[in-house]
């Protein structure tokens, strides 16, 4: 979904969006508005602790994940799986030039292996903690048999898978 943490472009805003799309997309318009404030007080700092760095690393990665190549639109179940794995922390440890990459392959591997997180997200229009469980053990497998080996590697850049949010 197109998004701008600082601008509303419409009345409807929210109420367009279904019930998943809300719960995934309430913490990345809040990691978003918190990227670009750590971003405007980084370029003035040359001296930032490893916390300040890790969230300027996710909110670049948020970024990336936001772009899509024109006439080209997600599917809504994809843009839903696409954010929650990045906002529960699955991208981190990974260089932004693999974002790209992960969404498509990610997106392809649901989609053919694991029809019924795709079936679920369509029918219920909300994730409730068993779509939610469904969804972790789908990425991390995916993350396992398909992302890291295609990256010649079994961890990411920070020495391990990395690990969902609580």
């Amino acid at each position: 979904p197109a998004i701008n943490a600082g601008l509303s472009v419409s009345r409807v805003g929210g109420n367009a969006q279904i019930k998943a799309m809300k719960q995934v997309a309430g913490p990345l318009r809040l990691e978003l508005a918190q990227y670009r404030e750590l971003a405007a007080f980084a370029q003035f700092s040359k001296d930032l602790d490893k916390a300040t760095q890790a969230q300027l690393a996710r909110g670049e990665r948020l970024v990336e994940l936001l772009k899509q190549p024109q006439y080209a639109p997600l599917e809504v179940e994809d843009q839903i799986l696409s954010i929650f794995s990045a906002t529960r922390g699955y991208l981190d440890g990974f260089d932004k030039k693999y974002i790209t990459q992960f969404k498509k392959q990610l997106c392809t591997y649901i989609r053919e292996k694991h029809p019924e997180i795709g079936f679920k997200l369509h029918k219920s229009k909300a994730i409730d903690t068993e779509l939610d469980a469904a969804m972790h053990a789908g990425i991390k497998e995916f993350l396992e048999q398909v992302f890291l080996p295609s990256l010649g590697t079994t961890t990411s850049a920070e020495g391990g898978t990395p690990k969902a949010e609580a």
